[in-house]
């Protein structure tokens, strides 16, 4: 009985022997060996540069049919464009947070989670961490308060409804973040991965100084001691220096949708947007008109027939009023600034020396006010030919020509500033909306002067952010409602924290 036992338990053990030596290696065996267990972390971040650049759903809908309809770089007739009547689109108005979170928010952080697993502290981690921070500031200039130092971690630590942050914790996170990433930066890059900067660490450097600079600005109407403070932190860190800093994405015409500029499939799909009157009466005179616009009807960029499109008229109300049809006005000129192969930019230098004109204004500076303010229209002008192959170039004699029609005026110091900023940021709609609600410049009026759409949603005011999706009241619901118990109502005329 006992020999039977012994028998019994080493036969039972010989199978579980050869049993666990057949297993040796079976984990290998189930690891397809032609594909990589962890995506390498530069073909993630050429994914994000072109996600955050966006494409067409959020590029039509947040930023051209909303953001350059209120700040009156264009008009259009078809009622759909939603933004030139002050009338609430929910999908519309919340396309960027929809596209977002989900693409841009989640790729920024899943990278940041695998360079820290990596144990990767160097340029790397300092490139991720401006370009979070260029993600989160156009998000939460947009909306206000939004999910910050929780979103994105739904796979990396389970959190499925973050918290809602306050914007002005959002702003000084923000800034600290590109104080750091700057001492992150050294000499390794991301090769041909780095879609932005090609791999040109300093720029990368200047880039995040002046980023921190649009972002100290951005405080002046509500926290004027950090805005001097980190403004003079980001001058004197360095800023760019000349249009060859200019932060943008080249894009292509293919292969595939994401390679291609958003605004640009916007334009290939839709023939309704036109220059707005209020953008066009500035340019006259302006030697960037012809490049900028073209005549919708036969493409004639000869300035006397360049004419701005009244805001907030339908195509029965503007031939009623003016006996004028959408095709006699001005649009975005197809041969020059619309095409799926144009840059996306996010930074000029250009607005950067506007920037400087205002801090050397406020005294926060050591800078010369007119001298800046000229060394930016120069730059605006300029950056059109090296941006556009298509664009004349403009000259020196152009440019001065310009700026003695215009001569400085320092009692007017700041409306030339940012009119010129407002001119600047044209196709970089999210900025140019946020910085008409810093400054108040230029001094727009509802519909450009036209008398008020009665379907409009904000009593006739000018909107002052767009409008979170109301499905978060159900997917996020204590999160979300504590956020509209800090900053106010869902509402299109609900003024963010640096707005008040």
């Amino acid at each position: 009985m006992k020999m039977k036992k012994v028998i019994t338990t080493f036969s039972l053990l010989s199978i579980l022997l050869i049993s666990c030596d057949f297993d040796k290696g079976f984990e290998e065996l189930n690891i397809d060996p032609t594909k990589a267990a962890q995506l390498d972390v530069n073909n993630k971040f050429a994914s994000v540069f072109l996600r955050t650049s966006g494409g067409r759903y959020e590029n039509w809908r947040a930023s051209l049919i909303y953001s350059s309809c209120i700040i009156q770089h264009i008009a259009s007739t078809a009622t759909y464009w939603s933004g030139n009547f002050y009338t609430r689109n929910e999908d519309y108005a919340t396309s960027l947070f929809d596209r977002g979170y989900p693409e841009q928010v989640k790729e920024i952080e899943d990278i940041i989670f695998q360079l820290n697993e990596e144990g990767n502290s160097g340029t790397a981690m300092g490139i991720a961490r401006i370009w979070r921070v260029v993600i989160y500031h156009r998000l939460t200039d947009l909306y206000g308060d939004i999910p910050y130092s929780e979103a994105g971690k739904g796979y990396i630590d389970g959190i499925l409804k973050p918290q809602y942050d306050a914007q002005q914790d959002i702003y000084m996170d923000m800034l600290a973040e590109l104080e750091a990433a700057t001492g992150q930066l050294g000499q390794d890059t991301l090769g041909v991965s780095d879609l932005v900067f090609q791999g040109d660490t300093d720029k990368w450097r200047k880039f995040a100084n002046s980023l921190m600079l649009r972002l100290a600005m951005r405080l002046t109407k509500v926290d004027p001691g950090n805005a001097q403070s980190w403004a003079s932190k980001a001058i004197a860190a360095g800023t760019m220096s000349s249009n060859d800093d200019i932060s943008f994405i080249q894009h292509t015409t293919g292969p595939g949708g994401i390679n291609r500029n958003g605004h640009g499939e916007v334009f290939t799909a839709d023939g309704n947007p036109r220059l707005a009157r209020t953008f066009v009466d500035f340019l006259q005179g302006d030697p960037r008109l012809p490049i900028l616009g073209a005549r919708r009807s036969d493409g004639s960029t000869n300035p006397d027939d360049l004419i701005g499109l009244p805001s907030g008229l339908t195509t029965g109300a503007l031939e009623t009023k003016y006996g004028t049809k959408s095709s006699d006005y001005a649009e975005p000129n197809r041969n020059v600034i619309t095409g799926e192969d144009a840059p996306m930019v996010f930074q000029t230098y250009a607005e950067i020396e506007f920037l400087k004109a205002e801090a050397a204004l406020r005294g926060w500076y050591n800078g010369d006010v007119k001298a800046h303010y000229e060394n930016g229209v120069k730059a605006a002008m300029q950056m059109l030919s090296k941006l556009y192959p298509n664009a004349n170039e403009i000259s020196d004699a152009q440019v001065a020509d310009y700026l003695a029609a215009r001569p400085f005026d320092m009692d007017n110091a700041m409306k030339m500033i940012h009119e010129q900023y407002w001119v600047v940021t044209f196709l970089n709609e999210y900025e140019a909306f946020a910085n008409w609600r810093r400054t108040g410049f230029p001094e727009l009026q509802p519909y450009g002067g036209e008398a008020v759409y009665d379907g409009n949603v904000t009593q006739g005011t000018i909107p002052r952010r767009l409008i979170y999706p109301n499905g978060e009241s159900s997917t996020n619901p204590e999160s979300f409602a504590a956020a509209l118990a800090r900053q106010g109502q869902n509402e299109f005329t609900t003024r963010v924290w640096w707005d008040q």
